[in-house]
């Protein structure tokens, strides 16, 4: 992956359409290997997830070309690769696995990032009634040891339909159920790099469970 991450500290620098379409070679190399990195961990995935099986990486991947048209960025492409191994691929709400490739800010995550009002409020009703089974899982000592807090996009009020002094209100105001961990470069780049996401996304995997059970 250091090729990769060369890739993208280039960009960075020289983030304009020539520059891009001078090395776009390094761009297809790149994101082939983001592809075949992807396919890898949706078979070890399968291992212990069976809704991730059969699916194609092409589904999971992100686009590194940026959407303009309503931004006062005109940067045109992303400086990162990131892919998201859920059922149905990233365009589904389905709850997954996340990892993003970025010089000095990768990470991985797991959960439902940012969902639509209706599949937020299902989620919502969901912890409401088994926020004790939620906290459960999340306060395990081996999960809190690596996932020590959700990512941390809260409503300041009880959200709508739901009582201002109930036990468990301060679950109910995030806007996303995730949970994340940062990556060093030097972690992404050695060997052991796909077999240390694979314990961390198997910490995550009840959580999966959990949110797969909110919105059935």
């Amino acid at each position: 992956m250091e090729k990769v991450l060369g890739f993208l500290k280039q960009l960075e620098e020289n983030n304009n359409r020539e520059w891009f379409n001078d090395n776009r070679k390094w761009y297809d190399e790149s994101r082939e290997k983001l592809l075949f990195l992807t396919d890898v961990l949706i078979n070890e995935i399968g291992e212990f997830d069976p809704a991730v099986r059969g699916l194609q990486p092409k589904d999971c991947v992100f686009r590194i070309f940026r959407d303009v048209r309503f931004s006062k960025d005109k940067r045109p492409y992303k400086t990162n690769f990131g892919s998201f191994i859920c059922k149905g691929g990233r365009k589904s709400m389905n709850p997954g696995y996340y990892f993003h490739i970025e010089p000095g800010a990768c990470f991985i995550a797991g959960g439902v990032y940012m969902p639509p009002a209706p599949v937020l409020k299902s989620i919502r009703n969901y912890v409401a009634d088994h926020a004790e089974e939620f906290l459960e899982i999340t306060n395990e000592p081996e999960f809190k040891k690596q996932f020590q807090e959700m990512y941390d996009d809260k409503l300041k009020l009880a959200p709508k339909g739901f009582p201002k002094d109930h036990e468990h209100i301060d679950l109910l105001k995030y806007k996303s159920y995730i949970y994340s961990k940062p990556l060093e470069d030097k972690v992404v780049t050695s060997d052991s790099y796909i077999k240390k996401v694979v314990q961390l996304y198997e910490q995550l995997y009840p959580v999966n469970v959990f949110l797969y059970e909110a919105l059935a």
